[in-house]
């Protein structure tokens, strides 16, 4: 039976090295990224400086917003969310959140097993900046899946 491990990251450094270890490990196509496209130019507020002030809008590539993370997972794209703004997803959660843009990112983990509430909180942790990852992975897979995102600093890492 598959299941759901998702984390929270503060740094992008921290959520490129630990899907970098993830896909070295051997999880591949089940790795998503969640995280604000926070661009604008010349803002210099902890977020815009977390992804170099770039923007999908202003032409850059998603894989210049997120560096190697975007780069690591299919499906990489930026989309608008209501009540959250631009935000960045990649990998197989990015398809579940075009598809249900309205249900925003809690609806979208919701699809991938995530109880609605948790999803909640996901969705504020990206809403102030953070970036999550969700590993979809066979039982046999979890508790390497999980010891991966807390290896690298990732919070709230749960099992669903």
């Amino acid at each position: 039976m598959s299941k759901t491990v998702i984390g929270v990251f503060n740094s992008r450094d921290q959520a490129e090295k630990a899907v970098s270890d993830l896909r070295n490990k051997g999880f591949e196509n089940e790795i998503s990224i969640v995280a604000k496209d926070e661009g604008g130019g010349g803002r210099t507020d902890r977020n815009s400086e977390m992804f170099g002030g770039d923007s999908i809008t202003d032409g850059t590539t998603t894989g210049g917003v997120l560096g190697g993370i975007a780069g690591l997972a299919i499906g990489a794209g930026a989309l608008a969310i209501p009540g959250l703004g631009p935000i960045i997803a990649a990998g197989p959660i990015a398809g579940l959140l075009s598809g249900a843009a309205t249900g925003g990112i809690a609806g979208g983990l919701t699809d991938w097993g995530i109880p609605e509430e948790r999803g909640k909180y996901y969705e504020g942790k990206v809403k102030e900046g953070n970036i999550i990852a969700a590993v979809k992975t066979d039982d046999n897979k979890i508790e390497s899946a999980a010891g991966v995102l807390r290896n690298y600093g990732a919070k709230d890492v749960e099992t669903h």
